[in-house]
């Protein structure tokens, strides 16, 4: 077994920061205004924000918290983390269509017509807190994972990860976090389907893994598998991922509501496929390494036993992909917050142009420091999964219920979000304390009496008709579909230097699997990882091709120069 990574591995984790970091400064260049850098012009196609929403909702945490859960109870970790198909079905049916039709730049923009500005600046605020307790845990499982495999101590992997993923998300903006997102996807997959049949083969085959460890393949192992417990996953997570700012952006910053409904199909399927991917390799280290120490600890255990040398750079490359797409994500949407509904609403109303860009630009490599530096503290928490659960259940539901009910119903008042939102807060401090309360029905409690204040808010009448006003046009415009003059006009230039950029970032991403794959090219392994290049290779030359087919067509549609008709004297 090979307990370090190795030059090779190195290599290959050297080339894939080089090909990110390339990626963030040519997007950088078309980045002119604040609504290029958050939003993207409105032009981010569904399967680029699909796929960029799949890798923003999870991140290292998987192959770390939800790993070990695999490990000690087996099946049970998948059905777990299939609770985020829900929320993008639930996004696809109810809330696409409205957040695109707000005109949003950010998540919080539309709380002071719908409420009131005290109500923007709470959450706005409060929400920041929450995004970046919430980014100090995928942080410091990417600092686990990358500290099980390299000599770093953890200290100096969270760090070295933090600084990385700040650089080029300041760059490049929502569309290095899109362009990235997409790359980053191609490897993590290609990476986390060679892992998969290698620890098939290692146990034996399935039905050898089955006789094994048999309780491990029943879908309700152990305390996380019983009915009280996956509901309160279940609707924590669905509140917690739609009213997640990340995931909201992505709605906003597609064409029109058919895309953004068509974005949150793809997603579901996404979140449906992949985690058995994901975690049956997870599920084969209790029978493969039966006497692991550390079950968080048991993905890059079969990585670092598995995978020879430079596919395992591959791999950890791979686990920094997941990780970056989701904090360049929260860096972007938080900076957008701030910027927009902080700095611009309370500073300095009149700021326009490259002063709110350059704001923009601060205000993301602040957070990123912050979660940086918090992420170093998260391991007194009990560990990366409880931790997220903790922060979720305490203050995602108390803000992201006024958020989500604020968009579908007119009824709630802007008192009932301001009481939702401390007595919520409160109220799961209080249950969280109190240990015979167990934490499923502390969530399941917490949910519904905030909704509950929501709803007894909507029966008492309001007194003042200019807000009475504000929120029927408010809701008049999301009943409204978007027109043809509203829809933004592609800029076919802009989107054929993107095919050429993710040809040539394909083409990297193939030199990469291909040449970590000649030292092992007589293994399954080696010979797993020369297809994942080779497949890479051919979409990198389609891509290229389709580039150049555009180019060609854009030069044919150009005006016949006119002809010069000289005249003798």
């Amino acid at each position: 077994m090979k307990d370090s990574l190795q030059l090779l591995d190195y290599s290959a984790i050297g080339i894939y920061m080089v090909l990110m970091g390339a990626i963030g400064l040519f997007l950088g260049r078309y980045v002119k205004n604040i609504n290029d850098y958050f939003v993207g012009d409105n032009s981010i196609p569904p399967l680029g924000g699909a796929i960029s929403n799949f890798m923003s909702l999870f991140s290292t945490f998987v192959f770390v918290a939800y790993a070990g859960i695999a490990y000690e109870y087996g099946l049970v970790a998948i059905l777990i983390l299939w609770s985020s198909v829900p929320p993008a079905l639930i996004a696809a049916k109810y809330f696409a269509h409205r957040w695109r039709r707000a005109g949003l730049i950010t998540p919080m923009q539309f709380l002071e017509t719908r409420y009131n500005a005290p109500v923007r600046q709470i959450l706005s605020w409060g929400g920041i807190g929450f995004k970046i307790l919430d980014s100090l845990v995928r942080l410091y499982s990417i600092g686990l994972f990358i500290a099980a495999a390299t000599p770093l101590s953890l200290e100096t992997a969270i760090l070295v990860s933090g600084l990385i993923v700040v650089l080029y998300t300041v760059l490049g903006g929502i569309w290095a976090v899109v362009v990235t997102d997409a790359v980053q996807f191609v490897i993590l997959i290609f990476s986390t389907l060679i892992l998969l049949p290698l620890s098939i083969k290692a146990v034996g085959g399935l039905d050898n893994l089955t006789l094994t460890i048999p309780a491990h393949f029943t879908f309700f192992n152990g305390p996380k598998g019983t009915p009280l417990f996956l509901l309160g996953y279940y609707v924590m997570v669905l509140i917690k991922y739609n009213g997640n700012w990340a995931f909201i952006q992505r709605f906003y910053s597609v064409r029109d509501e058919a895309a953004g409904a068509k974005m949150g199909l793809i997603t579901a399927a996404f979140f449906f496929v992949f985690p058995v991917v994901f975690l049956i390799p997870a599920i084969a280290a209790r029978s493969y390494i039966p006497d692991l120490a550390d079950k968080e600890m048991a993905y890059v255990s079969m990585c670092l036993r598995l995978l020879p040398e430079g596919i395992m750079g591959v791999m950890i490359a791979a686990m920094f992909a997941a990780t970056m797409s989701a904090l360049s994500a929260t860096y972007n949407v938080v900076a957008g917050v701030l910027t927009e509904d902080i700095y611009k609403r309370l500073i300095s109303p009149y700021a326009l142009g490259r002063n709110l860009l350059l704001v923009a630009r601060g205000s993301t490599f602040l957070i990123g420091i912050l979660v940086t530096f918090g992420a170093l503290y998260i391991g007194n928490f009990g560990g990366a999964f409880e931790a997220n659960k903790l922060f979720t259940g305490l203050f995602a539901i108390p803000m992201s219920i006024p958020l989500l009910m604020g968009i579908l119903y007119r009824r709630p008042k802007p008192w009932g979000a301001l009481v939702t939102i401390v007595a919520g807060i409160i109220i799961g401090l209080i249950l969280n304390q109190d240990k015979s309360i167990s934490w499923e029905a502390a969530t399941l409690l917490q949910i519904v009496i905030c909704i509950l204040i929501m709803v007894v808010s909507g029966w008492v009448p309001s007194k003042n008709p200019t807000y009475e006003a504000r929120v029927n046009t408010f809701f008049k415009k999301l009943a409204t579909p978007i027109s043809a003059a509203e829809k933004p006009v592609v800029n076919e230039v802009f989107m054929r230097s993107l095919k050429y950029l993710f040809a040539i970032a394909m083409s990297t991403t193939a030199v990469l699997f291909l040449t970590m794959s000649l030292p092992s090219i007589t293994k399954l392994s080696g010979q797993l990882s020369f297809g994942a290049g080779t497949i890479c290779l051919i979409g990198a030359g389609i891509l290229w091709v389709q580039a150049k087919s555009k180019d060609k067509k854009a030069i044919s549609a150009l005006p016949e120069p006119e002809a010069i008709t000289y005249q003798q004297n």
